[in-house]
């Protein structure tokens, strides 16, 4: 069985991995020249850096699963130190507990975070009838009719906005937070609600995420290898530029050559995989067509250590609302994060600039975009110190928006799909790592038990 893999970030690597060692001829076609996406290992003055995602939620199997299998168990490392921030109402302020992404189990879980009129909005939330929430809503728009806006403003928003740089009133609840959403249903209120997914989360006493040695972005490299030890082929730098049905297969076209397959996984983003589609699956493209993205830029530092560790509060770095106006939306004390990151010489710090509407401050140039996250960490944590280098890393239509009524759409393009078709990526089942890797494991699943296919 021939199957082509079109897209060579972590999804499909990952389904390219699990594909080969199920007896299928792989080939993976990557456009960009690297393979790993948002998944990116990169350098500053020397020293190893994540230019992209940083960190695996290892509550969930997949990705570490996947790191040990590619070799990398060795290299996975908790965070070193704990403790982030909320830059709100113009102090840092602990990042609380006892919350579901932002949303309270408690009054006392916003207090300090928000004003002592928020707190007593989530007070009386006990006391509101309950409501129906039909087949989706946006996250903001529920909780702040059972808690007000302030949580959603000052706690909620930074939370998923540092997850999808998206708006929190538009963010499905279904799609982003489907524990919650099932427990909201099943509730009278939102408090209850969030006790219940709390309980119903494991209590080990492993850390909730972890990072790699060198970065992250060592992941990708390690699958790619991977899959080409298992005799698959990878290759950079070769884009798709049409995909057709043939003689019971498919063939894809390239500026210089043709592919052809018995199968296809799309491991692409929404309007690379509805421009290949347009002809074969014309109801799945104009679905695409209609998921939305965020861009996001990401600022990365590095300062002589002496002149910034007694200027830098505790912890790992903060988050930053939206209502507050600032440029940044989070900072991320990299070298406090990371035993791996940095040296005795130099510290790495980053922040991220972009959100999904907001894109004015992401025109900038690099050097505007470095003095204004400068301003901002002065006005924050005092910061003067200048930086001895910095790299500034742009993720244009980086993040897929799961808008309200996301999951019904993706029901309906993979309905919509051809035999022999299948897709996988972030804008499927969820945006993080463990989540993007699951979807990867189902497209490879359904492509090795395609009626006729093993026998191929």
């Amino acid at each position: 069985m021939k199957v082509l893999v079109i897209g060579g970030g972590i999804a499909g690597l990952a389904a390219a991995r699990r594909l080969v060692r199920g007896g299928a001829e792989v080939t993976v076609l990557e456009a960009a020249d690297r393979v790993g996406g948002k998944l990116y290992a990169g350098e500053l003055e020397g020293l190893p850096l994540d230019l992209g995602a940083e960190s695996l939620l290892a509550r969930r199997p997949e990705a570490v699963g996947l790191a040990r299998d590619v070799g990398l168990g060795d290299a996975l490392q908790p965070v070193a130190m704990g403790g982030a921030a909320v830059w709100t109402r113009g102090e840092l302020r602990p990042m609380p507990r006892g919350h579901v992404m932002g949303i309270p189990g408690s009054p006392e879980a916003v207090a300090g975070v928000v004003s002592e009129e928020g707190v007593e909005a989530v007070r009386r939330e006990a006391s509101l009838p309950a409501e129906e929430v039909g087949e989706d809503v946006g996250v903001g728009e529920y909780v702040a009719r059972r808690f007000g806006r302030e949580v959603v403003d000052r706690l909620v928003e930074p939370l998923l906005g540092g997850v999808y740089a998206g708006d929190a009133y538009r963010i499905s609840l279904r799609a982003a937070m489907p524990a919650l959403f099932d427990a909201v249903r099943e509730h009278p209120t939102l408090t209850e609600a969030v006790h219940a997914v709390q309980g119903a989360t494991p209590a080990g006493s492993g850390p909730v995420f972890l990072g790699i040695d060198g970065g992250i972005g060592r992941l990708p490299l390690a699958v790619a290898d991977d899959v080409r030890a298992a005799g698959g082929t990878v290759r950079t730098g070769v884009t798709v530029t049409a995909l057709r049905p043939v003689d019971g297969g498919w063939r894809a076209l390239t500026e210089d050559a043709k592919y052809e397959a018995d199968a296809v996984v799309l491991a692409l983003p929404a309007g690379p995989a509805a421009r290949l589609l347009r002809v074969a699956a014309p109801d799945a493209a104009r679905e695409l067509d209609e998921v939305e993205y965020a861009s996001m830029a990401l600022v990365s530092m590095a300062f002589r250590r002496q002149e910034v560790e007694d200027v830098l509060p505790a912890g790992t770095g903060f988050l930053v609302p939206s209502v507050d106006g600032r440029t940044i939306k989070a900072s991320t004390f990299s070298s406090r994060k990371w035993d791996w990151a940095g040296d005795d010489e130099l510290f790495l710090l980053r922040t991220s600039v972009g959100r999904y509407g907001d894109t004015a401050d992401l025109e900038r140039e690099d050097g505007e975009l470095v003095d204004l996250s400068l301003k901002d960490l002065h006005t924050a944590v005092g910061l003067a110190a200048k930086p001895v280098a910095s790299l500034v890393t742009r993720w244009n239509d980086g993040l897929p928006q799961y808008a309200v009524g996301h999951v019904d759409r993706v029901g309906r393009i993979r309905a919509a799909l051809p035999a022999g078709v299948v897709v996988c990526g972030a804008l499927y089942d969820g945006v993080g790592i463990p989540a993007v890797i699951a979807s990867a494991d189902r497209a490879a699943a359904e492509t090795l038990g395609a009626p006729g296919t093993m026998d191929a």
